[in-house]
């Protein structure tokens, strides 16, 4: 409590030294009445208008209006490697843009040239936003010209640099704000695509798993049929009937299996898809709960474990299963997110456990899960469950432990990041701590242990 009280003061005492700051350059400044007035004047504005095409043309009209001086507002185009015209104070905003003179060139300093004074629109911060659909990409990203020249003094050439700062960066506040609604607008279109081409298009995998499944039917058939001609065939053919029968059998297992493995798949990419795209996840911003009561070893783990247990037998992983988990751990969670949760940890332990050497020389390369009964964890409400997956293997190192649930955190130039996202366990955090939770993570006797810890559904778990 007293390291965030300090953290805070800190970062108070830093701001009233940005205040104290501002106050001596104003007085530096010592700009007139009239031209705090104009500054005054352009933040208003450019707060009450919200397009950056008024943007633009307060920019030009702020400063023919208080001063009688015309002015023109080139912004950089990457694309077109220069700047281009986007509004000046006699034709106003120029849609398409057009391209600059030659005298107006980038350059961090103010210059005079072609009978104007030319001051720099700086960003403090990279941009990667949109102007008219042209990406601006370097920290001086426009060109403010005011002209003629003759009418502005040395004080006036001040003022002036200290205006196109406001320019800037009120033209970032605009293009991010613009960037935002076109963001928004973006995920409604495709929430509907995906509803469109992808949800409704899964769907069809029913009709073909159905169609797969009849013709697995009409096999059995065939060998009913084979069998049948067997039994009023001679003795000599009944060899060939059997090797027929044996061959379809053959077939037909080798199809169901392929057929459950797929179905499965497909079950659990359709949950996944349905999970990760609804709809409330759009509109409200964030992730939707769609909470019931679930028993977590029989309806989540176990299915999940499933699509695995091939795979990490394959590379020598044993699986180690704990003692059934009492029927009255009940969880009340979002079946599809915790499905993923599980989905991604059962991913990064086939990617990274491997083999040690336990208490009696043994070769050991297994992966674990397991729970633990918190009493009174949550204190007032309830008891909390601890759900670990464990994997054999070195220890991750204590730089590495304190990132691992970072988003976008990759062990670089560790052989745990050769297939690392660098994402699936900050979704693990993002949904345990939706539900609630926490996770973490506990080097142990041979290995790692990735664990979270939940609250059990009220009255469960005594």
């Amino acid at each position: 409590m007293n390291v965030d009280k300090q953290g805070r003061d800190r970062e108070l005492e830093e701001i009233r030294g940005r205040v104290r700051q501002k106050r001596l350059d104003y007085i530096q400044y010592d700009f007139s009445r009239k031209k705090n007035d104009t500054l005054k004047t352009f933040f208003d504005l450019a707060q009450e208008y919200d397009t950056l095409p008024d943007l633009f043309r307060i920019c030009v009209a702020v400063p023919l209006e208080s001063f009688g001086v015309d002015s023109r507002l080139y912004l950089y185009n990457p694309e077109a490697e220069g700047y281009e015209l986007v509004c000046d104070s006699v034709g106003g905003v120029r849609n398409p843009p057009e391209g600059a003179p030659a005298h107006v060139h980038r350059s961090k300093e103010p210059y005079e040239s072609a009978g104007a004074y030319l001051v720099p629109v700086l960003s403090r911060a990279p941009l990667h936003e949109v102007v008219e659909s042209q990406p601006l990409n370097t920290d001086v990203i426009g060109i403010f010209e005011v002209f003629p020249i003759d009418k502005l003094r040395e004080s006036d050439k001040f003022f002036f640099v200290k205006y196109s700062n406001r320019i800037g960066y009120n033209l970032r506040k605009k293009i991010l704000a613009q960037q935002n609604i076109q963001h928004l607008q973006f995920i409604q279109s495709l929430v509907s695509d995906i509803e469109h081409n992808v949800i409704v298009p899964n769907m069809y995998y029913r009709h073909l798993f159905n169609n797969l499944k009849k013709k697995i039917a009409e096999l059995t058939d065939l060998s009913d049929t084979v069998e049948a001609f067997k039994k009023q065939a001679s003795a000599g053919d009944h060899a060939m009937c059997q090797t027929v029968i044996d061959q379809i059998h053959a077939i037909k297992d080798g199809l169901v299996a392929a057929y459950d493995d797929i179905d499965k798949h497909h079950m659990n990419l359709s949950v996944f898809l349905e999970s990760l795209f609804r709809r409330d996840h759009f509109e409200k911003g964030r992730f939707v709960l769609r909470r019931k009561a679930y028993r977590l070893e029989r309806d989540i783990i176990e299915p999940q474990l499933d699509h695995y247990t091939k795979r990490m037998a394959a590379r020598g992983i044993t699986v180690e299963r704990p003692e059934p988990m009492p029927e009255n751990y009940v969880l009340r969670v979002d079946f599809g997110l915790f499905s993923q949760v599980y989905a991604n940890l059962f991913s990064n332990a086939l990617k990274y456990t491997e083999a040690v050497r336990d208490g009696h020389g043994n070769s050991r390369k297994a992966m674990a899960y397991g729970y633990q009964l918190l009493e009174q964890y949550f204190g007032e409400a309830g008891h909390g469950l601890k759900l670990n997956v464990f994997t054999t293997g070195p220890h991750l190192s204590p730089n590495i432990a304190d990132k691992i649930f970072a988003d976008g955190f990759t062990a670089h130039g560790d052989r745990r990041d050769a297939y690392s996202t660098g994402h699936g366990l900050s979704f693990v955090k993002y949904v345990v701590e939706l539900h609630g939770g926490k996770v973490g993570y506990e080097a142990t006797e041979q290995g790692n242990n990735f664990y979270f810890i939940l609250p059990l559904a009220s009255g469960e778990g005594a």
